[in-house]
């Protein structure tokens, strides 16, 4: 790639080569991806850009015409994170026009997810565009990209059956629970976090006929809000440890900052318990529970990449479905990038300022 020609390429980490401990300390939270864009908007020759932060993986998607666009995004996201720029370096990857737009649609579509098949991705994905449609980041280039993405993603969930089956991680979580406890019927469930993650995973308990299920969120009107739609009571995270020491399975997806529940707040709890076992499930980034609460005994702690190993064993009667998925995706891929590479030619070396 040579300075003056514009390419669309994409930089990032993910669950492949990063693992959760370093995925936490890059995930972009809204402050975070506002210094990120401020950094990076100014970086010589980029003209548009959008930035997707989840559980899994922060990538940015961008066009420019400088052969250094991917090392100032990398620099950029070093700043917003506090990320160490050789350990960024070790654990980044990058792609290029067509690959670029190839790995968007698999991302879309869940196919490069922990959980292949997922459907939460798409929501973020839309989501990610949206922010940066609203503050004026993307162009005519990666407008039609991501257009041309909810498309191809909408086509495979129609089309393919890679969404059969356990593949979401709220419902991976269930299941996981399941094979635990076997009949969930008597047992208690705590599900810390009422965003659409705690909602799904309470729906997936009580389609397994949890009928005790409690909902602790930082605002009480958020947790009765999705108690009401699950049958179950509301709490507040100030709560805690009230509520915590009645539960079997605790489940968490909460967006704070630092732990929800801690090493000291699982002791206090198991120290009324009678040796009854505590399962607790994280499914937040960054994670909710401290790590060390599970060497507490009878304490069983399960975070994302747990998940991802149970879901993987399930992958095999999906692999068939991810060929064709791919093999699909490859022709959109094919049919886009001759007019994403025209676009790109017609701006003769122009640049201009996203936002501007």
């Amino acid at each position: 790639m040579s300075s003056g020609h514009s390419h669309v390429f994409m930089f990032g980490a993910s669950h492949h080569t990063a693992p959760l401990a370093v995925r936490e300390k890059l995930a972009l939270d809204d402050a975070r991806v506002a210094r990120f864009a401020e950094l990076f908007r100014r970086a010589p020759g980029v003209s548009e850009f959008a930035v997707l932060s989840t559980c899994n993986r922060v990538e940015v998607y961008a066009v420019a015409n400088e052969a250094g666009a991917v090392a100032q995004a990398q620099a950029a996201l070093c700043a917003a994170t506090g990320c160490q720029p050789e350990e960024l370096a070790a654990i980044g990857r990058s792609r290029q026009n067509a690959e670029a737009i190839s790995h968007l649609f698999e991302v879309a579509s869940g196919l490069d997810s922990q959980i292949v098949g997922e459907t939460e991705i798409l929501g973020q994905v839309k989501q990610a565009y949206e922010t940066a449609l609203e503050r004026k980041w993307t162009g005519p280039v990666l407008n039609r990209v991501f257009q041309k993405t909810f498309q191809a993603a909408k086509h495979i969930r129609s089309s393919t059956a890679i969404g059969a089956g356990q593949v979401s991680v709220a419902s991976v979580a269930v299941d996981l629970a399941g094979k635990i406890h076997g009949d969930l019927t008597r047992t208690k469930v705590l599900v810390v976090g009422a965003g659409d993650i705690g909602l799904k995973t309470a729906q997936a308990f009580q389609s397994r006929g949890v009928r005790d299920i409690t909902v602790a969120s930082r605002t009480l009107a958020r947790a009765e809000e999705t108690a009401a739609a699950t049958g179950g009571w509301a709490t507040t995270l100030a709560r805690l440890e009230e509520v915590l020491p009645a539960a079997d399975i605790v489940a968490c997806s909460t967006s704070a900052p630092g732990f929800v529940i801690t090493r000291a707040l699982v002791a206090a709890a198991m120290a009324t318990r009678r040796a009854r076992p505590l399962f607790l499930i994280d499914l937040a980034l960054p994670r909710d529970v401290e790590p060390e609460a599970a060497s507490i005994d009878n304490v069983y702690l399960y975070d994302l990449d747990d998940l991802a190993d149970i879901a993987e064993q399930n992958l095999a009667q999906r692999q068939a479905e991810a060929a064709k998925c791919r093999a699909i995706l490859a022709d959109r891929t094919a049919a886009l990038w001759p007019q994403v590479a025209q676009s790109l030619a017609g701006r003769n070396g122009t640049t201009r300022s996203p936002g501007d």
